[in-house]
């Protein structure tokens, strides 16, 4: 199981000096990744009686991609996951070409994480159509893996349209993996038809916090996992090429007691991948971050393979 530590867009700040420090150190740690969040637009309350988005726009999101460019020069090792970029609201061909560039720069440390997303409003604002979301993002990535691997492209979709033409440069490997997030049954269905791996990124205290239906590490997971699998059976691919990555949380708790959780994802198999944020738990100085991050990853060596 590889660990990542999750990138705290909510408290980093805008320094670029303490946004250097923090992943330096998380590299000098060894975690495996970094995983990146992504909102382009917070919307406002006040004007919205009822509305329960999980961020709005008092919270600060640095751009993923462009952040991922920054944090290549001043990294060598760790890599890069979005975690998840909203897809369908932006154009497919530009996120194909911005992947490339990070995937190029960063010595080919990018795995390009991406979903539907859940906030209309930042499709409004971005000129996207919400309601087809769904059938949209499947396009997308047939698009952009077709960008990645061919000089030049042709491409008649529902949404994209592509004639003789091509992005350069290419990615060295010709292959950016591509995961995809969220939880409803298209979408596991989608992840094992097409992707390279899901972030199962709902952990309990969030879905608790949102009212949603978490991903545990019991007969619902597994229920879950095997829908995936049978998605992935009946398009001819191999479940166990798909990947799995889960979220942990600091929030009230000791980072060793976070650590504990992986004792429970090792048990219940097929989870690769693991991800450790200290976002919304009470931190706001880089010090006491690290510090969270250095105890988690020394707790969590006896479960996962953190190179």
């Amino acid at each position: 199981m590889k660990i990542g530590a999750v990138f705290p867009q909510l408290e980093i700040g805008t320094d670029p000096g303490t946004i250097r420090e923090w992943a330096v150190a998380a590299e000098s740690l060894g975690y495996d990744h970094v995983a990146i969040f992504d909102h382009v637009l917070g919307a406002g309350r006040a004007g919205r009686p009822g509305w329960n988005g999980m961020y709005d726009h008092a919270d600060q999101f640095h751009e993923p991609l462009v952040l991922m460019g920054f944090l290549a020069a001043v990294t060598s090792r760790v890599q890069f996951a979005t975690s998840v970029l909203v897809l369908p609201q932006r154009q497919a061909a530009l996120v194909a070409k911005q992947a490339a560039a990070v995937d190029i720069l960063s010595g080919g440390r990018l795995r390009l994480g991406v979903a539907s997303g859940w906030n209309d409003i930042e499709f409004e604002a971005l000129g996207a159509s919400f309601n087809t979301r769904g059938a949209r993002i499947e396009e997308q990535i047939e698009i952009m893996r077709c960008l990645w691997k061919e000089h030049l492209v042709t491409f008649a979709g529902d949404f994209h349209r592509v004639t003789d033409a091509g992005i350069r440069p290419l990615p060295a490997r010709r292959h950016i993996p591509l995961w995809l997030g969220g939880g409803a049954g298209k979408v596991l269905r989608r992840v094992g038809r097409m992707a390279d791996g899901w972030f199962a990124n709902t952990s309990r205290r969030t879905a608790a916090r949102v009212g949603i239906a978490p991903f545990s590490p019991d007969e619902s997971g597994r229920e879950r996992l095997a829908e995936i699998y049978a998605a992935a059976r009946e398009a001819g691919r191999d479940p166990a090429s798909i990947g799995v990555e889960v979220r942990i949380e600091l929030a009230d708790r000791t980072p060793e007691q976070a650590a504990g959780e992986l004792s429970e994802w090792h048990s219940f198999g097929g989870i690769t991948h693991a991800q450790f944020t200290t976002m919304r738990a009470g931190i706001d100085d880089l010090g006491q971050h690290l510090a969270a991050l250095g105890r988690f990853i020394a707790a969590a060596r006896g479960y996962a393979d953190t190179r």
